[in-house]
């Protein structure tokens, strides 16, 4: 088709020169007409040809073509593309307040669901992937608190995998009416709301004070049984029950102080 409208075009204007007959010159227009069915298709990407409104069907093959010049030829790209959602303001399962964004990688599958089963395409994207995450932080909590009797298996800081599993599940099922396939989905940027940040700080640095002090005092009460036990073994030193008492103490506030102890010295016996 290409060569007959560049033959077709040519030989009109030259007839029309030669003979100067209105004619040929019909003959070059129509060659323009039909140079309009041209269709260039480059790689990863579409056209989706309606005729008066009618779907007739959808080029995905790369190259030249020639379709019929009263098509509607609507270009729609195959290539995978990239959505960096904005910072989503929601609550998590305990109902605190969250900061949660996602990227989300998709392309278009069927051409002709996202030509005209959503109004647009791109933006149907960009909302309902907006509606998931916040359904997704409603399911899950963004952090153990065991303390408190709330252990939860998943939870949005710790188990990524599962719940990036789950965002892109929920994702998929709301993009399929549009004909958009899912090729990947995860958490982006996931923090604790301003109003609650510096509390949750706080909880979180209590929370490693408690657990270090309790790895303190197990291993002080340890080093004191040892101690103990060694004395009296190798018969080192008799002491009474009173004595005994105030060694433990004495070794406990030296072991689990968080500052350095000040020794003093006793010249004395344990008589006086």
């Amino acid at each position: 088709m290409l060569a007959f409208i560049f033959i077709l075009l040519l030989g009109c204007v030259i007839a029309f020169v030669m003979v100067k007959n209105p004619w040929f010159l019909l003959g070059s227009f129509a060659a323009l007409f039909l140079a309009f069915g041209l269709i260039l298709v480059n790689p990863n990407e579409s056209r989706v040809l309606l005729l008066f409104g009618d779907y007739v069907g959808t080029v995905k093959k790369n190259g030249l073509f020639w379709v019929n010049p009263f098509y509607s030829k609507n270009k729609i790209s195959l290539r995978a593309r990239n959505f960096d959602s904005e910072r989503l303001k929601v609550n998590d399962k305990l109902g605190n307040p969250i900061m949660i964004s996602t990227i989300l990688v998709w392309r278009v599958l069927d051409t002709y669901k996202a030509s005209f089963d959503v109004d647009n395409f791109e933006n149907f994207v960009k909302v309902q992937t907006d509606a998931a995450v916040r359904k997704l932080a409603s399911l899950y909590p963004y952090d153990n608190f065991a303390d408190e009797g709330l252990d939860e298996e998943i939870t949005l800081r710790s188990s990524v995998n599962e719940v990036s599993q789950a965002l892109e599940q929920e994702i998929t099922e709301r993009l399929d009416i549009a004909g958009i396939e899912v090729l990947e989905a995860r958490i982006g940027y996931l923090a604790y709301a301003n109003e609650i940040a510096s509390a949750m700080l706080k909880r979180q640095q209590a929370t490693a004070i408690v657990a270090a002090r309790h790895k303190i005092v197990e291993g002080a009460v340890s080093m004191v049984e040892m101690a103990l036990e060694e004395l009296s073994r190798k018969e080192i030193v008799n002491l009474d029950d009173e004595r005994r008492a105030a060694m433990v103490s004495n070794l406990m506030v030296v072991l689990c102080s968080d500052k350095d102890t000040t020794p003093i010295v006793n010249t004395g016996t344990l008589n006086h």
